[in-house]
């Protein structure tokens, strides 16, 4: 096993039909539970002096289990002085307004400009973070939906603010301009999204019986504006791309989706669909203070809704 040791632990278990993986979470509160589970896969973790690859295998009094904690790994990012629109930030986290067209994270075809690359010239507290010398990713923003994200600035709120994520306490709010309208004022889509079946850079709604997983999606019309409306979504779920597969499945895809929309004109020069992630509210993962960020409508938005108000 190559690899470099900064910390190892060394836990002996007390309490019986536990999963490796939630026992290890549970004693290592600075450790997300994503990163053991790597660390376990990986072949850190060793169960009674043997390595152990299961993170599913059940944990029995009196086992003892090292684990190996090794150096981030090394991702080679080049810090970019890129300006940042923060609307929230102290030595834990940071919350952003994400511009049109600027990618999260490095990805093939977008190795340079991306909102990590951003992150790591303004703050200089992030290595290590997941195990990796990049930002605490909790969440993405797709590449043209613009509006609030949050970033972690150590292993301990990146875990709070997942599991926050994940327990559907943190709120996201997104607000879009869709062709047509819903037959109700307010309600849910529930259906299942997974990866497109003949185009693997799209999603779909996939039963999950093939693959699909749980998305749900709540909305509210809060202005109808000819045949087109201003809706307001919130995310129960956060699967790829789910707002506008639901929207484009439902028969109202957004305005201005290159991928799940229409062509049609509405000679407004738009970078990418009418989404924006309005705002964000999350308890902070060491005060437990309530935290909300709003982020102002982009420029292309506001003149949107004037094109269409001035149809009408």
């Amino acid at each position: 096993m190559l690899f470099s040791i900064i910390q190892e632990i060394t836990l002996q278990v007390t309490k019986k039909g536990v999963r490796l993986d939630s026992w290890l979470a549970a004693q290592l509160k600075d450790i997300s539970r994503s990163r053991i589970q790597k660390l376990i896969e990986n072949g850190h973790v060793k169960l009674n002096n043997r390595i152990c690859n299961s993170k599913k295998i059940e944990v029995s009094p009196g086992d003892y289990i090292l684990i190996s904690i090794p150096e981030p790994q090394k991702l080679n990012l080049t810090p970019e002085n890129i300006p940042l629109d923060i609307l929230f930030e102290d030595d834990h986290l940071i919350i952003v307004n994400k511009p049109a067209g600027m990618v999260v994270h490095p990805a093939p075809g977008h190795y340079t400009g991306t909102l990590v690359h951003a992150l790591l010239y303004h703050c200089h507290t992030l290595a290590g973070i997941g195990g990796v010398e990049r930002p605490g990713i909790v969440h993405r923003i797709d590449k043209d939906t613009t509006g609030a994200i949050v970033v972690a600035k150590s292993d301990l709120a990146h875990q709070n603010l997942q599991e926050q994520i994940r327990a559907k306490t943190a709120r996201r709010e997104y607000w879009g301009i869709m062709y047509g309208a819903f037959s109700t004022k307010t309600g849910k889509i529930d259906l299942p999204i997974g990866r497109h079946k003949s185009d693997r850079k799209k999603m779909a709604v996939i039963p999950v019986d093939r693959g699909g997983r749980e998305a749900v999606t709540h909305w509210e019309t809060l202005e109808r504006i000819g045949n087109y409306s201003l809706m307001q979504f919130l995310l129960e779920t956060g699967r790829t791309h789910q707002i506008r597969v639901h929207c484009a499945y439902s028969g109202n895809p957004l305005i201005g989706d290159p991928t799940y929309g229409s062509n049609r004109s509405l000679k407004v020069n738009l970078s990418g669909q009418a989404l924006h992630a309005r705002q964000l509210s999350l308890l902070h993962p060491i005060s437990n203070q309530l935290i909300t960020a709003i982020a102002p409508l982009p420029a292309e938005f506001e003149k949107l809704l004037q094109v269409l108000r001035n149809r009408n």
